[in-house]
């Protein structure tokens, strides 16, 4: 995965690039003038030593031209020439040249009136020399100025986004059951005021939300025990009844045995919807216990179809978790294996950190293997209502368990409970 900068690093680097990019096009220009003025300086001071080397010599043929370090000049005529005159300088034709002469670089201005040469050489060794020192000074220039401006973009954003960082410590230390956020300190006339502000509006309308939620599970969780406790009582009284038949005994039990699991998972769904917190007191449940009980519970859903049923415990693990979501998992896996399972076998396997539950049923395609977990999605064979898995799903990521699912149409489905990352008591 592509690692994200931080935003005080990216304004950073966005002002050391933008200063790198105009103090290089400052140097540029800098020395490219600097450059051209030293030229012109150089041509200039050849044309006047020219013109008035011809004049003197038109004048005066004893003339001798100049001969300094840095500036040369020399008379080439059928009359009499000056003497060491370069070769590389003899054959040039009039106008302005760059030549070297015994390692030395010359500006060469040559004219020629009527029957005379005349050379003036003009030594830029030293030019050079001090244009490579300008442009390091340059270069230098560019690297403080882009570390100044590396320095200055950091410091403003430091400035700018210190409210923001603020803001997001507050926000981040917000608790549910908050119904404000305590950031008046923070709602400046400004984006970030107004930032807050919105925050503060939108905690409490979340507060809000979450009381509603509230009396509605709690409501909801009242209710329905109510008429749940009077269908066990009724049930309670019919099983003192000594003139029921077997058959109806067994009937009443089912009945009995739903009432209550209706109650369990009326506990249970109340739980879940309430935020989950690690506690150190949160009950160890023994998972094999629950596997074997969840087998023995729903043997009767095979209606005498000849599919085995085989229970293996590899392990005896105990688990921190509430008893009935552990019991939910099982369960929901189970019976739909058992549901979409009509010949073959069911195998339960328990070990140390995993739980897995194979059959040998319709299977799935990899479309419905995708969307297996979604909230009231039904597969083309589902006979339920597209909720147990999706429940499923959010007990193990309560507990921050993971799930898989292996199925190859036609042949059966594989489902894993993997409880590493809640390690086993």
């Amino acid at each position: 995965m592509r690692r994200r900068h931080s935003l005080r690093f990216r304004v950073a680097f966005v002002f050391a690039s933008f200063g790198a990019v105009l103090s290089l096009l400052l140097s540029s220009s800098l020395f490219i003038f600097a450059k051209h003025l030293g030229n012109q300086l150089v041509n200039e001071t050849l044309r006047a030593e020219l013109e008035d080397s011809v004049e003197r010599y038109e004048s005066t043929p004893s003339f001798i031209p100049p001969n300094t370090t840095s500036l040369k000049g020399y008379i080439l005529s059928r009359t009499g020439s000056s003497p060491g005159i370069p070769e590389a300088v003899k054959n040039l034709s009039p106008g302005m040249h760059s030549v070297r002469v015994n390692e030395h670089r010359y500006r060469v201005l040559v004219a020629k009136r009527e029957e005379v040469s005349y050379f003036m050489l003009f030594e830029i060794d030293i030019q050079r020399k001090h244009e490579a020192e300008f442009a390091g000074l340059l270069i230098l220039f560019t690297f403080f100025m882009t570390l100044a401006s590396a320095a200055g973009g950091y410091w403003l954003a430091i400035r700018i986004l210190t409210p923001v960082t603020r803001l997001v410590s507050e926000v981040s230390q917000a608790l549910p059951s908050m119904s404000h956020l305590p950031l008046s300190k923070l709602a400046r006339d400004d984006e970030v005021g107004e930032l807050a502000r919105a925050f503060e509006r939108y905690v409490q309308r979340l507060g809000e939300f979450i009381e509603r939620e509230k009396s509605f599970t709690g409501d909801v969780s009242h209710e329905l025990r109510t008429p749940l406790a009077v269908v066990i009582g009724a049930v309670e009284v019919l099983e003192q009844d000594v003139s029921l038949s077997d058959k109806q005994r067994e009937r009443l039990d089912r009945i009995k045995r739903s009432a209550l699991d209706m109650v369990e998972m009326t506990r249970v769904l109340l739980l879940m919807s309430r935020e989950h917190e690690a506690r150190p007191d949160e009950p160890v449940c023994p998972v094999g216990l629950i596997v074997t009980n969840a087998v023995e519970k729903h043997r009767d859903l095979l209606n005498g179809r000849p599919v085995e049923l085989a229970l293996d415990l590899k392990a005896e693990p105990a688990l921190s978790v509430e008893q009935a979501l552990l019991e939910i998992v099982v369960s929901n896996l189970l019976r739909n294996a058992m549901i979409h399972t009509q010949t073959g076998s069911i195998r339960l396997i328990l070990e140390r950190n995993k739980l897995s539950v194979s059959d040998t049923g319709i299977g799935m395609d990899t479309t419905e293997q995708s969307r297996v977990f979604e909230r009231y999605y039904k597969g083309r064979q589902s006979v339920g209502f597209g909720v147990g898995l999706s429940l499923v799903k959010r007990i193990c990521e309560r507990y921050g368990w993971s799930i898989e699912i292996d199925s190859i149409p036609g042949a059966g489905t594989t489902v894993t409970v993997n409880f590493s990352p809640a390690a086993p008591a």
